[in-house]
C-alpha cells in the first residue's frame, strides 16, 4: 500500500515537472519575443489595434512570468531542484523590476504566515477596502529606489546601446509593466483579500467565480487564490484541478 502511494506520488511530481518546465518555457520566451518585437521593430505609427494588441499581449505575458517566478518561491516550478526554482526565479524577478527574488520569496511566506492581517505585508490594514489606496501601498512596499535605478539602467541600455526609439521604449515596455503590476494586485491580491464577506478559513483568501478560460486570461489561474493557500506547493496550471477537487468534496 505505501509502495503504491509513493509511487503515485512520483508520477504526481514527475508530471508536474514535464508541465512546468516546458509551459515556463513557453511563457518566457514568448514574453522575450513580443517585448523585443515591440520595443525594437513595432512602428507606433500602425493600426492602433496593434499597438494596443502588442500592449495587452505582452502585459498578460508580464503576469504570466510573475506567476512562474512565484512559483519558483514555493519550489512547484520545478519539484525537488531548488537550484533551478532560484536560477529562474531570481532571473524572472530581476527582468520584472529589478527586484530581489530572495526578499520577495520572503515576504511572500510572511504573507502566507499572516494572510489578511498584521504581519501581511500584501495588506492594507487600514483600508482593506478601497483598489487604489491599497494598491499604491502595495506598489511603494516594493517598488524602491533600487527597481528604479535598474529600471532606468535597462532603459538608458535600450536607447543608447541597442538603439530603441524612446516613445518605443516608453509606450511598448513602461506602459504593459505598469499594467500588470495593477492586473496581478487586482486579480490576485485585491478581490481575493479584500474585506467584503466572510472567508471561508484563516487563509482569509477567496477564489473569483471565472470560468477556466477567463482564470488563464486575467492572472494566470492565480485567481483561484484559496486553493493556492490551502496547496501552497501546487504551480499555476494544476489550481483549477484543486478547485474542481474541492468542489466535487
Amino acid at each position: 500500500m505505501n509502495a503504491g502511494l509513493k509511487s503515485d506520488s512520483d508520477k504526481l511530481e514527475s508530471r508536474r515537472l514535464n508541465w512546468g518546465l516546458p509551459l515556463g518555457f513557453l511563457v518566457v520566451t514568448s514574453w522575450a519575443t513580443v517585448h523585443i518585437y515591440s520595443v525594437f521593430f513595432h512602428a507606433l505609427s500602425a493600426p492602433l489595434w496593434q499597438t494596443l494588441g502588442l500592449i495587452a499581449l505582452q502585459c498578460w505575458l508580464y503576469t504570466g512570468m510573475f506567476i512562474i517566478a512565484h512559483d519558483t518561491m514555493h519550489g512547484s516550478f520545478a519539484p525537488n531542484r531548488p537550484k533551478v526554482n532560484a536560477v529562474l526565479g531570481t532571473g524572472i524577478m530581476f527582468i520584472y523590476a529589478g527586484f530581489s527574488w530572495k526578499s520577495m520569496r520572503a515576504a511572500h511566506h510572511a504573507h502566507h504566515d499572516n494572510s489578511g492581517r498584521d504581519g501581511d505585508p500584501d495588506f492594507n490594514l487600514d483600508n482593506p477596502h478601497q483598489f487604489w489606496p491599497w494598491y499604491v501601498k502595495f506598489f511603494t512596499h516594493y517598488f524602491g529606489w533600487k527597481q528604479l535605478a535598474v529600471l532606468l539602467g535597462f532603459t538608458l541600455a535600450y536607447i543608447f546601446i541597442f538603439g530603441a526609439n524612446y516613445l518605443n521604449t516608453i509606450v511598448m515596455w513602461a506602459v504593459p509593466a505598469i499594467l500588470s503590476s495593477i492586473q496581478l494586485f487586482y486579480f490576485g491580491t485585491y478581490l481575493t483579500h479584500r474585506h467584503a464577506g466572510e472567508f471561508a478559513d484563516h487563509h482569509n483568501a477567496r477564489t473569483n467565480s471565472y470560468p477556466r478560460w477567463l482564470s488563464l486570461l486575467t492572472c494566470f489561474h492565480f485567481g483561484y487564490h484559496h486553493e493556492h493557500h490551502l496547496f501552497p506547493h501546487e504551480p499555476w496550471w494544476r489550481l483549477p484541478c484543486r478547485k474542481f477537487e474541492k468542489n466535487a468534496s
